[in-house]
């Protein structure tokens, strides 16, 4: 009995794989082999950004520090909902390419113009309220 699997498609990203990880060892083992071999109290003393540690790793921040990356990481990936529409709305606005929707009709340029400006009124919406809350306020 003979397989009828065809892996023959995946072939091109197998190859492209290995030859990422061959070339991240080489330059691993390259770098190891020869780099310099300066050690020292200075050169093996921990850092962050070439700051020298000066505080417990596990020191308390205030929580202004996480608000501010909690609103970062959200208005950063909302922002991020923006690519999925570019090649429709292209396609629309300039094409005059129609996508169906489920309901049997027909979404065009205005269509995507619309839904966009509600997301990006949504997120600016978003962003005054935080603002009004004093969640950008450092004092």
């Amino acid at each position: 009995m003979t397989s009828s699997l065809n892996l023959e498609p995946y072939a091109a990203i197998g190859i492209t794989i290995a030859l990422v990880v061959l070339i991240t060892a080489g330059m691993l083992v390259v770098a190891h082999v020869l780099g310099p071999r300066r050690h020292g109290p200075v050169k093996d003393a921990p850092y962050e950004s070439g700051v020298p540690a000066l505080y417990d790793a596990r020191r308390r921040f205030h929580i202004r520090f996480y608000i501010v990356a909690v609103l970062f990481l959200l208005f950063d990936v909302e922002i991020a909902f923006f690519w999925p529409w570019i090649i429709p709305f292209y396609d629309a606005a300039i094409g005059g390419t129609t996508y169906p929707l489920r309901d049997g009709t027909t979404a065009g340029s205005g269509f995507f113009l619309v839904a966009m400006g509600l997301f990006f009124l949504l997120l600016l919406f978003g962003l005054i309220y935080e603002w009004k809350k004093g969640a950008f306020e450092w004092d």
